[in-house]
């Protein structure tokens, strides 16, 4: 029965004050919006206005569909505003899910560039290790997942980010310093400084010691990157880090470090997303962003 267009009609004679000012405002007759206007008094059963007064008089129901109006219009405004963001790729949300430590090493610094770009993206970060952030991701918990171990998930698709080396870093004068690279069993007679997650999540263990059945001689944890580097540098024991994050820190430049094995031991993050979401521009723009950041390390 009230229609937008009625909405429209009483908000712009509130602020005309004046039907004939009123038509000219909305691009009509002052006999078609007179027409419009007795149209809706009769559907009503009621008078909105008082004829033959100046400036407008409005009757309680015209005042109460004046209100409407207020309350209303902004919000349907609001809501196309809203609508053509999103369609514009604009406006979302990107929920991020974290499945490596030394991804906040690089993640953190970008941020504020990308929030810069896509203001009307609501972005958040979310620590995942340990609750299964792809699973979070597929109830649409989270919008992209950052991770080293891509699962075959038909929903799902994984973007290659970046390949980095992990490399051996050692006390300076370590006893180990002079070989061209180091081999699983070098570290069964060492204390390894590593983060506090399932071996089964490092590189280190998964693909270079559990296959030789080798266990460092000691294992301590830290969760802090610049501490495990501070442990080494005191000689508390060797650490395994991407080599862009040791290059990163000019502070621990000097310590050495091996690669594992002969070819090395390398590692590809990816971005897991939905492949309902992945076109999304903002989501495609940060995959872009930190592809380009990270070959620059």
């Amino acid at each position: 029965m009230i229609e937008i267009k009625h909405l429209h009609t009483i908000s712009i004679l509130a602020e005309t004050h004046s039907v004939n000012a009123a038509a000219d405002r909305l691009f009509m007759t002052q006999s078609a919006l007179s027409h419009q206007i007795k149209q809706l008094e009769y559907a009503l059963d009621l008078k909105l206005f008082e004829r033959k007064t100046n400036p407008i008089q409005f009757t309680s129901a015209g005042k109460t569909l004046l209100k409407t109006a207020q309350e209303v219009l902004p919000k349907l405004q609001q809501t196309q505003q809203t609508l053509l963001a999103l369609s514009q790729g604009e406006l979302g949300r990107l929920f991020i899910g974290v499945d490596c430590h030394t991804c906040f090493e690089w993640l953190l610094p970008m941020l504020r560039n990308y929030q810069a770009k896509w203001p009307n993206v609501d972005l958040d970060i979310l620590n995942s290790f340990g609750e299964q952030p792809l699973k979070k991701l597929l109830t649409q918990r989270l919008d992209l997942v950052i991770t080293s171990d891509p699962e075959a998930y038909e929903e799902l698709q994984f973007t290659p980010l970046f390949s980095y080396e992990l490399v051996a870093v050692l006390p300076m004068n370590h006893e180990l310093i002079d070989s061209q690279w180091l081999e699983p069993e070098n570290f069964s007679a060492q204390t390894l400084i590593t983060y506090p997650v399932s071996q089964q999540k490092l590189d280190v263990f998964k693909r270079f010691l559990h296959p030789h059945q080798i266990q460092p001689q000691t294992i301590r944890y830290s969760e802090l990157t610049l501490m495990m580097l501070q442990l080494v540098e005191s000689g508390r024991g060797l650490s395994v880090l991407p080599k862009w994050l040791i290059q990163s820190q000019p502070e621990f430049s000097h310590l050495p470090t091996k690669s594992l094995g002969k070819d090395g031991i390398w590692s590809t993050l990816h971005a897991a997303t939905l492949k309902t979401q992945q076109h999304q521009p903002y989501i495609q723009d940060f995959i872009e962003q930190v592809a380009n950041k990270m070959s620059q390390q």
